[in-house]
């Protein structure tokens, strides 16, 4: 067993649980993640985290999807400190971006929770505000069900990503 994933196997399921939800608030996710343990390595946590996320139904996504500020703004109050610093840190591409960028998302972000009902999620580490402005900008013109699509795509993206930080962090 590897050492960075035996903090995780060892400790009791609600322990194990709430340490998940920082990568994915979902708490069906959650539940069901900690439950298949023990993991022989980080690949095999990584692989059932994000086909976990991929087998959510779309309340549970919902219910994930909440725990995501939107883009731009901090991390709501009540949110662990941990996935706080993390969201920041994935939304750094925005820190540089000329106000009428910042202004084009804020729209943005307003018009697609209008449309869709639930907050614009996206990937944003490793991609500039005017990346996440396009991608805005191109996922407004989706389905409904293309959206759902996109958006469980994108939370299994995240969760991979936080999956990796959490293992990191110990």
């Amino acid at each position: 067993m590897s050492g960075e994933i035996g903090w995780l196997n060892s400790l009791p399921p609600d322990q194990a649980e709430a340490e998940l939800l920082t990568c994915c608030a979902s708490h069906v996710w959650a539940q069901k993640v900690a439950a298949h343990r023990p993991y022989v390595d980080s690949m095999s946590l990584m692989a059932a985290a994000v086909a976990g996320v991929r087998e959510l139904s779309w309340p549970d996504i919902a219910e994930a999807l909440s725990a995501h500020p939107r883009i731009g703004d901090r991390a709501k109050a009540g949110t662990h400190e941990r996935e706080a610093k993390w969201s920041a840190g994935e939304q750094s591409g925005t820190a540089s971006a000329d106000q009428q960028t910042l202004d084009d998302i804020a729209a943005g972000n307003l018009a697609y929770e209008q449309r869709f009902g639930h907050v614009f999620l996206i990937r944003a580490a490793g991609r500039s505000a005017d990346q996440i402005r396009a991608e805005l900008r191109r996922r407004l013109a989706n389905t409904a069900e293309g959206e759902r699509i996109a958006t469980q795509r994108e939370l299994a993206d995240i969760t991979r990503l936080r999956i990796r930080k959490l293992l990191e962090d110990r």
